[in-house]
């Protein structure tokens, strides 16, 4: 003979119903978040405390030169009289040999992130990957002197006939854009990979091949974070600073021909901030002032990044 217990139903007020962890805090939670608020803050306070450290002398430099003389005029020559101080030079200098750079890195960046994301087994991968961006760690310095020794003599004079002098925006901008390789490469082929199989799947099942599914498929998905990778390229090309120094030359020139040496707003402050200036003096504080206005060119080209990676962005 059998029984059975008997069932017990709780019904009613008595039921607390499934527990809720939303509102508890782990161990330690509280301290965590606390690290991180600190340190969003201390990256707001040390771009608020930059902006102050260039205004200040900035101002003192505007009071003594026009605004427009500064942004508009196309002679440079703060130290010999007579003076002037239009900055056109400056960044046409630095104009210049960002473009060089970017079409020597965006290619063999696009190049390279395609590669390793479609083609490359994860063998290839795990050690080319890390051969590439070994070269984001070689000091600029480096890049500056191979410059110098081989781009410009070898490369440049030697093999392509071309004429050049011993500084000259051509090879600033090459090495310039070999340095920015491994930045273009790494974020595009992180976005590359990001994007679900599924598509490529679909895309082979309809009969394209691996370079049709790479470039009308896998591309366009993940061409925001490619954008994203091009404009911090863009960023560093301009805010390069030992490269354009030491090839590019210290030499403000206006002129469109990137076989001669031009001088950049990162070399013209490279070149001057040896205390050579009286503090206080204008020709001391052209070099906030020429900070103030990189720094307003970086925050453009960041802000149209913000708003096309935005505009553009794709999420699965």
């Amino acid at each position: 003979m059998t029984t059975t217990a008997p069932i017990i139903s709780v019904t009613g007020g008595d039921d607390p119903g499934p527990t809720s962890l939303a509102g508890s805090r782990r161990p330690g939670e509280m301290v965590v978040m606390l690290l991180l608020r600190v340190a969003a803050f201390v990256s707001v306070a040390v771009t608020v405390g930059i902006v102050i450290a260039l205004v200040g002398p900035a101002l003192n430099f505007f009071q003594q030169v026009p605004v427009s003389d500064f942004l508009f005029g196309t002679t440079w020559r703060p130290n010999f009289a007579p003076t002037a101080y239009g900055a056109l030079p400056l960044v046409a200098g630095t104009l210049m040999t960002t473009l060089v750079g970017m079409i020597v890195a965006i290619p063999f960046g696009l190049g390279a992130a395609m590669y390793l994301s479609e083609y490359a087994s994860p063998r290839v991968r795990r050690v080319l990957k890390p051969v590439l961006e070994l070269l984001a760690g070689i000091p600029s310095v480096v890049y500056g002197f191979f410059a110098l020794q081989f781009i410009t003599p070898t490369l440049l004079r030697a093999w392509l006939g071309v004429e050049v002098g011993f500084t000259n925006a051509l090879a600033a901008g090459i090495v310039l854009g070999v340095m920015i390789i491994p930045t273009i490469a790494s974020l595009s082929e992180d976005a590359m990979s990001a994007v679900p199989d599924a598509l490529r799947q679909g895309s082979l099942a309809m009969g394209a091949n691996r370079m049709q599914t790479t470039l009308r498929v896998v591309f366009p998905a993940a061409i925001s974070g490619i954008a994203a990778a091009i404009v911090l390229g863009i960023s560093r090309g301009v805010g390069e600073t030992m490269i354009v120094a030491l090839a590019a030359g210290s030499q403000p020139n206006l002129s469109p021909d990137i076989r001669e040496g031009m001088q950049t707003m990162t070399g013209y402050i490279a070149n001057t901030a040896g205390g050579e200036n009286i503090v206080g003096s204008v020709s001391y504080n052209t070099l906030f002032a020429v900070g103030l206005l990189l720094f307003m060119i970086t925050l453009v080209i960041n802000m149209i990044s913000i708003v096309l990676v935005r505009r553009i962005r794709e999420v699965y």
